[in-house]
């Protein structure tokens, strides 16, 4: 274990507020953990400088701090690669090496910056649990080392070490649990880094796109046609623009990727040793490989091909270094419903209308409605009196049209001859006349002080 290539990581961060989408927080100031991986590359965790405005290193036992920028960066799988540019940052630093997934019961050190202190701090653990976890960053589930070492404020990012070698980044702790941290593991990390080399900025893991049911139940697996022999999980539901989309349908079993067979609870034998979610498959996939699979439908056993995409959502999860999507319309501001949003509510969970929490958890995303779109305030004004207390619900129709997208949303509203007519889930009705629009536009952010009436990507 080399303690010179740990380094410090301050960021500067500034996040959006997707309570006023045209404008964004006050700047954060937090402070992370790294490790030097290669000339001038640091890997950390994609959320130590997720909406990053400035970031500096420092190295160990060294007062200097060194300006650093994202070089390429995966939300997925929390991972981040940083590039430094002055000349003497690596004098004295010996590059580390990433090793292999470890084993159960083995011993491994910890290092990193904690808050508390300005010297590296190492703690030993051993590795209790190998099996996909639920990435707090990201919302995603992947496949994740637990160690009994506490992962605290300022730890995240920093290596973990066994022999010698790179076997995990520290991303994310436990809160149900004291002295419990969470690593990510080298099979993800050279994903990231293999995308990272190909130049990707910005790298996305695959997701099959597909909503499944345990076929745990003999009468249901008897009522889907598998025999004895036979295990899967049940296809519910396809999502459109997905990776399955248009290989799989609602009502296929899915039995085997590749030559790993899925058992009744969803999971598979991964790398013959640990049973994990079947998604763990996708671990040595990028975005465009082809995917073989087994499935059965209707009776008969198929072999089929797909090939992979990035996940796809009705309501996406949580979105980093992007500016939220919006639209003003006579005082009436509209969005794309993300979870994002609804975080905004704080204690969202029992606080957030009933209705988007369905649409997050259980919404589809289909050819005819790939977005969900929301009014979620009114600006007051002449123009929209009587309409104030309308926010926060969906929007139903536009002059009988149902909006595809946020998009085709603007299209309806601007392509709209003199009189518009919005139906919203509760099935109130919004009229406004596209004169009176235009004319209270203008008035209406000059007031709120709103330099513009949409986001740069609907311009």
């Amino acid at each position: 274990m080399s303690e010179s290539a740990v380094v410090r990581i301050y960021a500067t961060t500034q996040s959006p507020d997707y309570d006023s989408p045209w404008q964004a927080r006050m700047p954060h100031r937090s402070t992370g953990s790294g490790v030097v991986i290669g000339h001038n590359r640091i890997l950390t965790s994609a959320h130590v400088v997720a909406d990053a405005t400035f970031l500096q290193v420092q190295r160990t036992a060294n007062p200097e701090k060194t300006v650093a920028r994202v070089k390429s960066i995966c939300h997925d799988c929390d991972l981040a690669l940083l590039e430094v540019t002055d000349p003497n940052f690596m004098d004295g630093v010996e590059i580390a090496e990433l090793g292999e997934l470890p084993n159960l019961q083995d011993r491994v050190s910890v290092s990193g910056f904690p808050v508390g202190g300005d010297e590296v701090s190492i703690t030993e653990g051993v590795v209790s649990r190998i099996q996909v976890q639920h990435y707090a960053h990201s919302q995603r589930y992947q496949l994740a080392v637990t160690v009994d070492a506490a992962i605290n404020d300022g730890n995240s990012g920093g290596p973990v070490f066994k022999d010698g070698r790179v076997v995990g980044i520290a991303f994310q702790g436990l809160r149900q649990a004291d002295g419990i941290g969470e690593l990510v593991p080298p099979p993800l990390i050279r994903h990231f880094l293999q995308g990272a080399a190909q130049g990707l900025a910005r790298v996305e893991l695959p997701g099959l796109g597909v909503i499944t049911q345990k076929l745990e139940n003999p009468t249901l697996r008897s009522h889907v046609g598998l025999s004895t022999a036979d295990s899967g999980i049940l296809v519910v539901g396809v999502q459109h623009g997905s990776s399955a989309d248009t290989v799989l349908q609602k009502g296929d079993a899915l039995l085997a990727i590749g030559d790993h067979p899925i058992a009744n609870n969803g999971t598979v034998r991964y790398l013959s040793r640990y049973r994990c979610h079947y998604e763990v498959l996708l671990l040595n996939k990028q975005v465009g490989d082809e995917l073989p699979l087994t499935i059965l439908r209707q009776g008969q056993r198929r072999n089929v091909s797909l090939r992979l995409k990035p996940k796809v959502e009705l309501v996406p999860n949580s979105r980093y270094d992007v500016s939220p999507t919006f639209y003003i319309y006579g005082g009436l501001v509209f969005q794309p419903l993300t979870r994002d949003f609804i975080t905004t509510w704080g204690s969202w969970w029992d606080k957030a209308p009933k209705e988007f929490l369905h649409l997050l958890y259980s919404g589809r995303r289909t050819a005819e409605r790939q977005e969900v779109i929301i009014l979620s305030q009114v600006l007051a004004d002449e123009i929209n009196a009587g309409y104030e207390h309308f926010d926060n619900e969906t929007v139903v129709s536009v002059n009988g049209t149902q909006p595809r997208d946020m998009r085709h949303f603007v299209q309806l509203l601007e392509h709209a001859q003199d009189v518009i007519e919005i139906v919203v889930s509760s099935q109130r009705h919004i009229v406004m006349t596209r004169q009176a629009v235009r004319a209270a536009n203008p008035g209406i952010l000059e007031r709120y002080h709103i330099d513009r009436d949409r986001s740069k990507d609907l311009m």
